[in-house]
């Protein structure tokens, strides 16, 4: 593990728990799953490239689901 893969990590955990207390204030529930799953997937991640794709997905998840349905 190195030190980029901690910092992206922490990023997407920081932008999760944005995610989870937006959510929980606005009593959606996709938001806030959504940030509950950004703030748990980098333990299950071993790869950056992955780490940053998935947590980029999760991120436009909630606007993506929004959009269409």
């Amino acid at each position: 593990m190195n030190s980029t893969f901690i910092l992206w990590g922490l990023l997407f955990s920081a932008i999760g728990f944005v995610y989870f207390m937006y959510g929980k204030k606005r009593d959606n529930w996709v938001i806030r799953y959504t940030g509950l799953a950004l703030f748990l997937f980098p333990y299950f991640i071993n790869e950056a490239v992955t780490l940053v794709l998935v947590g980029l997905t999760l991120m436009a998840l909630p606007k993506l689901l929004s959009r269409f349905y």
